[in-house]
């Protein structure tokens, strides 16, 4: 059984900075595994945000493209998502996923409020 736990959310101002984590956990080798992180805003769809492949290449969205940096670490089985310059827009819940062995797993979700 795989498990994804997101933290790191928050309530900041607009310009601010988070750091968000997904721990991994489960009998998989997460370093052959693509992790991704979506957010989805009230009303709005899932969307993809930043995703980051086994061997470490990185591709965003361009709403965040310079300011969110997707890193990983393989000894910890753990993704991070680095958001600086926050925006009221960047408003969401954010969600940990990966499809491993053919099977889609998401975490509960971390909110992360940008609001003076």
């Amino acid at each position: 059984q795989v498990q994804l736990v997101e933290s790191g959310g928050g309530l900041v101002q607009p310009g601010g900075s988070l750091r968000l984590s997904c721990v991994a956990s489960g009998s998989f080798y997460f370093n052959s595994y693509t992790m991704n992180w979506y957010r989805q805003a009230p009303g709005k769809e899932r969307d993809l945000v930043a995703r980051i492949i086994s061997g470490g290449s990185a591709y965003y969205t361009d709403s965040v493209k310079g300011r969110f940096t997707i890193s990983r670490d393989n000894a910890k089985k753990t993704v991070y998502l680095q958001m600086n310059s926050l925006k009221p827009e960047d408003t969401a819940v954010y969600y940990c996923n990966s499809v491993i062995r053919g099977y889609d797993y998401w975490g509960q979700g971390t909110q992360v409020t940008v609001s003076s």
